[in-house]
């Protein structure tokens, strides 16, 4: 990483500010990347974020550019459409960041290269492309790239329900729906987003990327060229277990063996969606093995303990079905549907009356529905994992979090008192006595001599948010009342504190939307369009404030001024939600009797809003028939009471017998990933904690000055070289604009079954 330049154009008043402990994490860097020997290795997160990423900031580095305004609304406006048109398609492709960050680097670079930097053109070409630009567009492209949940409930609504809210209260549905979670979000920044604990390990290998393409040092170039030929080797890897090869997805010597036992496939396979849970299967597809969390990137404590959750995952779903609990040998090992007790699927629709609730005479007719056992005890442990989230971060993060609610004390009434200013667009001077926090991100000290985006301005867009949504719940027929809605908000804060502290901390992300579900079916029992909207107020707020913050840290690495990130977010959410809303009445309008068929066609599937519309109407219509207490589901309900008293053996143990240092395991991840294997494809497991181990502990202890310089940048060209393959092979072969091209068959491609030579199981 380079060192700060002397001569750089710094500001005397920014000068003083710097504390001695900045000067002193600055040194540590100029170590790192002057080659010193006597590196020792990386023990904390403040180590992690001050010696992989670079503290220098150039504030002359201007991200208000024309040409960053033009590359970033393009993006957003690919992201946005593609995102929709995606969501109605067989073949799922996510718009990732570092695809955007990349490609917005090459447009970026062309400009600088192409247009004159003279008279007219000097808007467009002011100066070379820098960091700031290339942050500030991946933000807002980002923010747009996403398929806004709330355009599933209005697709629900259309498709099954025919229920078409006027286009306004659409339009205004989405904003509500995707700024409630910015405006929480924002307001817990002094706990989510500046604590140096902090640190969001997934974005690593993206910032270190930026550090080496926007830096001219030895030691970068070194980096840079690490990152183009990996890069360049990633991708054309990627064609031969995508396509040519795919028995690479899922290398499994005991499905090879034996290629008749569905026992076999059950434990062992896991190269096809729903197949098994691969144990001991080796992947050599990259896609899988970092498509959730890049292994090189998650702290080894997170690790270990998502490590025990698998153990224990497997263990259990195979106890839970070969004991046959819950009829569990009735239905498929692994699957998300609702069954009938002969092991059919379940048809909901015709439960419910004309007023689309659930009739008791048709339900008594059909009977109540079954649930593989393995998708229970996904439920189960999700409420495990949950209850224990919350006992975990009080007893063990305490300290860390006591400030969200610090506001209220007497002394937090009179600073905010203080400081009140009606004009909410001005800075509101919290931020004053921030840099004598010795907790404080050395990054965001960096980031005290730009004016802040006050909490005024999140606080805002949750008013106009809430206030946006308490009319749209009734514009739209949604039948959720509104204090089911303020129910939803506040579940979302709560969760957005606790949740956002466990992603922002072990760089994992929780899926809480069965919770949310489960709770909008109780206080709403019998409405599944309630359900969906209690689920749009009470999940996805969650998901936008982790997004919002998770970006906030990636302007905080790459020192873009916190206006320049708040504009960049508003923006793309606002101008990805118009999309949205467009494309899914185009989709709709033309392929209505495709998306509503069970088996769609390889060019457009409802699967997904099939999907949401069968979810709200099991936990919105049937709740009390299968969860309550004394019911056959009812230890998912009694989970989440279970999971508070979780964390507490393991804190006792430490007080008495530190030694065992219960205290380096997460308990909620534990509990959590005992029900993560229950859909999806699951050979990469083995590889990802092989990975994980020669990363996060061999390279980083035995070699910590590689592991300093390179890692991260190796970890974002591996992601990157296998996305960009990935979305060219999706348009290309896998039907993403038409029809798909299998390759042909042969031993290493088994088109007619699992690719890796598991039976397949008729179910």
């Amino acid at each position: 990483m380079a060192t700060v330049e002397p001569g750089s154009p710094r500001s005397l008043d920014y000068e003083k500010r710097l504390s001695s402990d900045e000067k002193k994490d600055s040194k540590q860097v100029e170590v790192v990347d002057d080659g010193d020997s006597g590196f020792g290795v990386l023990e904390n997160e403040r180590d992690i974020a001050t010696h992989v990423i670079t503290l220098h900031d150039d504030p002359t580095l201007n991200p208000w550019t024309l040409r960053a305004f033009i590359i970033g609304i393009g993006l957003s406006a690919f992201g946005g459409v593609l995102a929709e048109i995606y969501y109605f398609k067989p073949q799922t492709v996510l718009v990732s960041t570092m695809f955007l960050a990349i490609i917005s680097y090459v447009l970026g670079i062309a400009m600088e290269t192409a247009i004159p930097s003279r008279g007219i053109f000097r808007y467009l070409n002011p100066h070379p492309f820098n960091k700031k630009e290339n942050a500030f567009i991946v933000i807002m492209s980002s923010a747009a790239a996403n398929s806004a949940l709330g355009t599933e409930v209005l697709a629900v609504q259309r498709l099954f329900y025919n229920i078409t809210p006027n286009p306004g209260a659409s339009i205004f549905l989405l904003f509500s729906s995707q700024l409630l979670g910015y405006g929480i979000g924002g307001l817990f920044r002094n706990v989510l987003l500046y604590p140096s604990k902090m640190l969001y390990p997934g974005i690593l290998p993206l910032v270190s990327m930026f550090d080496a393409l926007f830096k001219d040092a030895s030691g970068a170039q070194k980096k840079l060229r690490l990152f183009w030929i990996a890069f360049a080797v990633i991708f054309v890897w990627e064609l031969f277990p995508e396509w040519i090869f795919p028995l690479l997805t899922g290398f499994s010597i005991f499905c090879i063996a034996n290629q008749k036992s569905p026992d076999f496939t059950r434990v062992f396979g896991g190269s096809n969606g729903n197949e098994g849970l691969g144990l001991l299967s080796i992947c050599f597809d990259w896609q899988y093995i970092s498509g959730g969390y890049n292994p090189m990137a998650i702290p080894l404590r997170a690790q270990f303990s998502n490590l025990i959750g698998y153990i224990l995952c497997m263990v259990v779903f195979c106890a839970v079905y070969y004991k046959n609990i819950w009829q569990s040998k009735s239905f498929p090992f692994l699957s998300q549907e609702l069954f009938y007790a002969n092991g059919t699927v379940y048809d909901q629709l015709l439960i419910l009356n004309d007023k689309l609730e659930v009739d008791p005479t048709l339900l008594a007719e059909q009977g109540l529905p079954f649930y593989a056992g393995t998708w229970v005890v996904q439920l189960l442990t999700t409420n495990l994992g949950m209850g224990a989230t919350f006992a975990h971060l009080l007893i063990w993060n305490f300290d860390d979090m006591k400030d969200a609610w610090s506001w209220m004390s007497p002394s937090g009434i009179r600073k905010m008192w203080k400081n009140f200013n009606w004009k909410f667009w001005q800075d509101d001077g919290m931020r004053e006595n921030l840099q004598d926090d010795e907790n404080l991100d050395p990054h965001y000290r960096e980031m005290l001599k730009y004016p802040d985006a006050p909490n005024s301005w999140y606080l805002v867009t949750l008013a106009i948010s809430i206030i946006m949504s308490l009319v749209i719940i009734y514009k739209t027929d949604s039948t959720l009342p509104w204090w089911g809605f303020l129910v939803s908000v506040i579940l979302a804060t709560i969760s957005i504190l606790f949740f956002g502290t466990l992603y922002a901390i072990t760089g994992l992300q929780f899926i809480i939307q069965p919770f949310i579900q489960m709770i909008g079916g109780f206080i709403h029992p019998g409405k599944p369009m309630a359900n969906m909207y209690f689920v749009l107020f009470g999940y996805n707020s969650v998901n936008q404030a982790q997004l919002l913050l998770r970006d906030l840290k990636i302007a905080q690495y790459t020192k873009l001024p916190p206006r320049a990130a708040f504009t960049a977010q508003i923006i793309g959410t606002l101008f990805g939600s118009v999309l949205n809303f467009i494309l899914m009445n185009s989709i709709i309008d033309n392929q209505r009797d495709i998306l509503l068929s069970v088996e769609g066609t390889n060019v457009w599937s409802g699967q997904q809003p099939q999907q949401y519309n069968s979810q709200a109407i099991a936990w919105g219509a049937l709740s009390h028939e299968l969860f309550a207490i004394g019911k056959r589901y009812q230890f998912v309900a009694w989970a989440y009471l279970i999971g508070f008293l979780v964390p507490i053996p393991f804190w006792i143990a430490y007080k008495l017998w530190p030694r065992l240092r219960t205290d380096y395991l997460y308990t909620p991840v534990i509990c959590y990933y005992i029900g993560w294997l229950c859909v999806g494809i699951n050979s990469s497991i083995f590889s990802y904690f092989s990975i994980a181990w020669v990363s996060q502990w061999w390279l980083r202890t035995r070699y910590p000055r590689w592991f300093t310089k390179y890692n991260y940048i190796l970890a974002a060209a591996l992601d990157g070289g296998t996305q960009v393959m990935i979305f060219i092979l999706s348009f290309a072969v896998f039907g993403a604009s038409g029809d798909s091209h299998l390759f042909p068959q042969w031993w290493g491609a088994n088109q007619n079954g699992n690719y890796d030579r598991c039976v397949l199981i008729d179910s």
